[in-house]
């Protein structure tokens, strides 16, 4: 994974840090145990954090771009599935794009 890693952090000029959980901790467990590093290297004010069991291509500079146009505090980036009981409900109203 780490291969694939430096592959992605040279492609797009960034720095990717791993957390990894020794056990369970919930949905943010593995940002909280990242976060004196992510306040500490986060110059930019970004911060992506992605879903492990996920592997798709995301748009990161559309979304990097759609973010800083707005100039709110967070962006989430969604997709429609057929039974989201699995994965929850986000609420959006179309026009504002908010959440």
């Amino acid at each position: 994974m780490m291969k694939e890693l430096a592959v992605l952090e040279e492609r797009y000029k960034l720095k990717i840090t791993c957390s990894l959980e020794d056990e369970p901790l919930g949905t943010a467990g593995p940002i909280r145990l990242a976060k004196e590093l992510i306040l500490k290297d986060n110059t930019e004010g970004l911060l992506f954090v992605f879903n492990s069991d996920v592997i798709c291509n995301y748009p990161l500079e559309k979304l990097i771009e759609f973010h800083k146009s707005h100039g709110k505090e967070g962006t989430i980036m969604v997709t429609e599935v057929k039974d989201p009981s699995k994965y929850g409900v986000v609420v959006a109203d179309e026009k504002t794009q908010k959440i």
